[in-house]
């Protein structure tokens, strides 16, 4: 049995806290895993920046209800799932995500959870599990599927890595430099066609 890991952020929708920036004007908030590879550290500074601006879980739905997959995106995903297994393996919190999800046809998705305190304050975040992209796909290849991950960042490298073949999708170039070994797609065709040829190759 085939399975496809993929990035959710980035890869089949835009950058939330992206939007959020673009709304806000806070430019703190354009920070992602591209730039702050630690996602503990990058997180930690997120909340603090909200609790510096008075937002709360109000103001990121708000965002998100704006957002729309990227273009082509739920036609590449429907291809997909007609002919894999598909899992989404996101940093992005369920609190954000149910509406994007939507938008995709409600495919399976594996991320994280807020700390939402009375008022909507997010107070923290609880992680589903420690490196869980990497430990996703292991544990998927000991069940005995063989599997391709992509994704767009360093915090997508590790399942990268841990897959039978990873694949970059629109990554910036210098961290497709410092990951040579990972071949790069820029568009949804070229993507699928990695795929394709990474499970044919098998």
């Amino acid at each position: 049995m085939n399975i496809v890991c993929l990035d959710l952020e980035g890869v089949l929708v835009p950058e939330i806290w992206v939007g959020l920036a673009e709304i806000t004007g806070v430019d703190a908030f354009r920070a992602t895993t591209r730039d702050i590879p630690d996602y503990d550290e990058l997180m930690t500074m997120r909340l603090a920046e909200m609790d510096r601006q008075g937002f709360g879980l109000p103001d990121i739905e708000k965002v998100v209800a704006r957002l729309e997959p990227l273009e082509g995106a739920r036609v590449f995903l429907d291809g997909l799932r007609a002919r894999y297994q598909v899992v989404i393996l996101s940093d992005t919190f369920y609190e954000f995500a149910r509406p994007l999800m939507a938008q995709l046809g409600w495919p399976t998705l594996f991320c994280h959870t807020l700390q939402v305190e009375q008022g909507g304050r997010i107070g923290g975040y609880t992680i589903r599990l420690p490196d869980h992209k990497r430990r996703t796909v292991a544990a998927l290849r000991d069940l005995n599927f063989r599997t391709v991950a992509a994704g767009d960042s360093y915090n997508d490298t590790g399942m990268l890595a841990e897959a039978d073949a990873g694949i970059f999708f629109r990554p910036p170039e210098s961290i497709a430099a410092e990951f040579p070994h990972f071949p790069v797609t820029r568009d949804y065709d070229a993507l699928r066609q990695a795929v394709d040829t990474a499970f044919d190759l098998r």
